[in-house]
């Protein structure tokens, strides 16, 4: 949507902080969503869970072209986030079902790498070539609702999938869902990586979404404004299957998080002190390494001792239940604070990197090559 923002805000009078709103609210689904979410996933399996989310989104996502103003396009964003709230993190959970190891980190990686290959492609052409393709935002967020609902007839047919084919055809966790949740939250380590990836999407989400709107009010055009989130979004694609990868390799996770944070601050320091050419490695230095974490740290939750395949997805789903309120609360702050002066939203937005890479700092490894010194060590 950050591509529309500025066509969508035209269209029903919204001013900036409104339109931060409306990309922060999907934060505040799942903020509800999120471990109620984790829990179904562990109880009834992911393909189910995936069904059903994909179909509601999907309804949720064509409702948005029906809003006529600001307090029914937050509303529709809301549900459409609450529903989204399990495709963020449920197909990772069936990476971990089918991959373990020196292989989880690569199979997280190709995840993100699509998410990231998808906003790519939206940042390219939904604002320059789609909408006006299709007559306007509104018929867009028509033909996004319809492929969503094809996609979820798609995931009811794969938990009919015959056997030797996966989770799919394994009965579902019979934990029950307080013994799940009481168990997660129990688990320490967990929270200070939940923590750090709450300041870390506050940071990522609040730069993708100002950044169209920011550059098309200094005075590049449209095509140049999408085309350096696309080049975010890109440099994303290029980046999170060789981190995931070098990850997996060396059996540790830690230090390449640590190192891409620090690089994403200093992208985002760049964006506050210069507005030229700079913008375009600073979206690189920015995109290089965001999905990349996401991947690396939803591996190490999934790798986290306590967890594994039974409470993952309730350890997921209570880990982006901050992650959520990262994004909830980043955009809507930086783009009040940008009101003000554009540079103090990047100055914030990069602060709550720094925050996560601090915290960081406290996390336990859980790659292998950390786990096999442990064993030796007994």
């Amino acid at each position: 949507m950050p591509v529309l923002f500025q066509e969508i805000s035209d269209d029903l009078g919204l001013n900036l902080v409104q339109i931060g709103w409306v990309w922060g609210i999907t934060g505040l689904a799942g903020l509800f969503a999120a471990i109620p979410a984790g829990l179904f996933s562990d109880k009834f399996g992911v393909t189910r869970t995936l069904f059903f989310a994909c179909l509601l989104q999907g309804i949720f996502s064509a409702l948005r072209g029906t809003a006529g103003g600001f307090i029914s396009l937050t509303t529709i964003v809301f549900f459409f986030g609450l529903f989204g709230v399990p495709m963020s993190f449920t197909t990772h959970q069936a990476a971990g079902k089918w991959f373990s190891g020196r292989q989880l980190g690569f199979a997280n990686g190709v995840l993100a790498m699509g998410m990231g290959f998808g906003v790519t492609v939206g940042s390219m052409v939904n604002a320059t070539l789609l909408s006006p393709l299709f007559g306007g935002w509104r018929n867009l967020m028509f033909v996004y609702g319809a492929i969503a609902v094809i996609i979820s007839l798609l995931w009811f047919k794969a938990r009919r999938s015959p056997p030797g084919q996966g989770e799919v055809v394994k009965p579902p966790n019979k934990v029950p869902f307080r013994e799940a949740l009481s168990h997660v939250i129990r688990i320490r380590a967990l929270w200070l990586i939940a923590v750090a990836y709450m300041f870390i999407v506050g940071f990522g989400n609040g730069i993708i979404g100002y950044l169209p709107l920011y550059l098309r009010s200094i005075g590049w055009t449209a095509v140049s404004a999408d085309g350096a989130l696309a080049t975010m979004s890109a440099a994303s694609v290029v980046g999170v299957v060789p981190m995931a990868m070098l990850s997996d390799k060396i059996g540790l996770r830690k230090g390449i998080i640590s190192m891409t944070i620090l690089l994403s601050i200093i992208g985002g320091g760049l964006l506050a002190a210069f507005a030229g050419p700079t913008v375009w490695l600073s979206a690189a230095m920015i995109g290089l390494v965001r999905e990349g974490v996401s991947a690396i740290l939803i591996t190490m939750i999934m790798e986290t001792e306590g967890v594994g395949a039974a409470y993952s997805g309730t350890a997921l789903g209570v880990s982006m239940s901050l992650a959520f309120l990262g994004n909830f609360l980043g955009p809507p702050i930086g783009n009040r604070l940008a009101v003000i002066n554009p540079s103090f939203a990047f100055i914030f937005w990069s602060g709550l990197a720094v925050v996560a890479l601090i915290i960081f700092q406290f996390v336990r490894e859980t790659g292998w090559k950390k786990r096999n010194t442990q064993l030796m060590t007994v």
